[in-house]
């Protein structure tokens, strides 16, 4: 997978996809900015970090994943493909459902996908050396650019969703203290379930990841 890399972007994702959709870029590719001044978060939040944080977008042929991932579980499985990288530094994090990096009870990033045709634009933020007011980063030291080449790395040989699943069950009872939200209303996770595909059921309402 190509890697570009650049002193400062607006936003990463906003980036990659008008690249995409202009033919100048095409995946898979990963563009990554060592700042970012107007990163896109979750339900349209921003995500605006300083130098030394993990700003990167990654575009993937929805037919070089797995087969058994539906387009829906996208979110939680490249995000848990990270959290398994950055665990294997001796990391602690966590992934709460759907695609939220925590290190104990504070947000330390996240991921946001984006489908153009039939290309999934991933974007993931990740603070490394610093983080805002509320939040955290990350408790080992790596640098944004050799983990961007250790995770692009992983794509060559990608799992099965029915094997990231596996352990991510297991760790989403981490996630039950928390909630979620659906159209724009908060959702408890205490009583959800966890269901094959990635989506809750949450008092007869099934739930999927639309980030």
């Amino acid at each position: 997978m190509d890697i570009h890399w650049f002193e400062s972007l607006d936003s990463t994702q906003t980036f990659l996809i008008n690249e995409l959709k202009g033919g100048r870029l095409k995946g898979p590719v990963c563009v990554g900015a060592l700042s970012q001044t107007m990163g896109k978060g979750s339900r349209g939040n921003s995500w605006i970090g300083a130098e030394g944080n993990l700003f990167i977008s990654l575009a993937i042929s929805r037919s070089d994943f797995p087969e058994d991932l539906k387009l829906e579980s996208t979110s939680i499985y490249v995000a848990f493909l990270m959290k398994e990288l950055l665990a294997s530094y001796g990391s602690k994090v966590w992934l709460k459902w759907p695609n939220d990096f925590y290190l104990e009870e504070k947000k330390i990033g996240g991921v946001i996908t984006n489908l153009i045709g039939e290309t999934v634009v991933c974007g993931i933020g990740i603070n490394l050396g610093s983080a805002p007011e509320n939040f955290s980063k990350i408790d080992i030291e790596i640098g944004s650019v050799e983990l961007t080449k250790d995770y692009c790395a992983l794509f060559k040989n990608l799992p099965p969703w029915k094997q990231i699943f596996s352990k991510y069950r297991i760790e989403f009872e981490n996630s039950r203290v928390y909630f979620t939200h659906n159209n724009n209303e908060k959702v408890a996770l205490e009583r959800a379930v966890l269901l094959e595909d990635g989506s809750l059921m949450c008092d007869s309402q099934r739930i999927f990841s639309l980030r």
